[in-house]
């Protein structure tokens, strides 16, 4: 009786309204595929942020008969993969002429400013979609100059589901461990978020470092 009175307990933690709801929903009705889809749609619509979707996802595999944690570790992040790279086709498409054309109109822009971002983002693409696939709201935004810069697909690919699994299993196995609890996640969601941010900035100036001594040395 108390192994039934656990599931019992475990599935009435699931939301059923809001967007949280249709979070649940969908992971329930399509299983990892839904699961992959909810984070392929993030990349799209921020609205639906994945801190809690990914606890969410967390906590609906530690169900008992549920999909396994390393399941939804690879499901979410092949989503994720998906949903950037749809986003770097479409802005690759549109291009990089059209996009400075669109980037020009803007107040304070200057040409000059352009030509500064292109030129860092050509000598640290890698590590800007590696470390910017770890930062809220970057995370989607990342794919734009990769793909109007026309970063090659295979590096871009790499570097975004290297990124996509650090972030996306550190809030899976958030929700996993705290089971029915999962939305207490939220409750630490902005501390954890800014941390992240503390540590890829850090980690973002240590990369530059080191290529500026290599640099000089050279």
């Amino acid at each position: 009786m108390t192994i039934l009175a656990d599931l019992a307990a475990e599935t009435s933690a699931v939301p059923t309204d809001g967007l949280t709801g249709l979070v649940a929903d969908l992971m329930g009705d399509l299983g990892l595929f839904g699961a992959g889809l909810v984070l392929a749609v993030e990349t799209f619509f921020p609205f639906l942020p994945s801190e809690v979707a990914l606890p969410l996802a967390g906590f609906t595999a530690s169900i008992p008969g549920n999909f396994g944690l390393v399941a939804v570790i690879v499901a979410t992040t092949i989503g994720s993969v998906v949903g950037a790279l749809a986003l770097y086709a479409f802005s690759r498409a549109f291009g990089r002429d059209r996009t400075r054309a669109l980037l020009l109109k803007a107040p304070l822009v200057t040409a000059r400013d352009i030509d500064k971002g292109e030129a860092w983002f050509a000598r640290n693409a890698s590590a800007a979609v590696f470390f910017g696939r770890m930062v809220p709201a970057v995370r989607s935004l990342v794919s734009v100059p990769a793909g109007v810069e026309a970063m090659g697909v295979a590096r871009f690919t790499l570097w975004t589901a290297a990124g996509s699994l650090i972030w996306n299993t550190i809030w899976i196995v958030a929700g996993y461990q705290l089971g029915s609890n999962w939305e207490k996640v939220e409750e630490y969601a902005n501390i954890l978020k800014y941390l992240l941010v503390v540590v890829v900035v850090a980690a973002v100036a240590w990369f530059v470092w080191t290529h500026l001594k290599a640099r000089r040395a050279a």
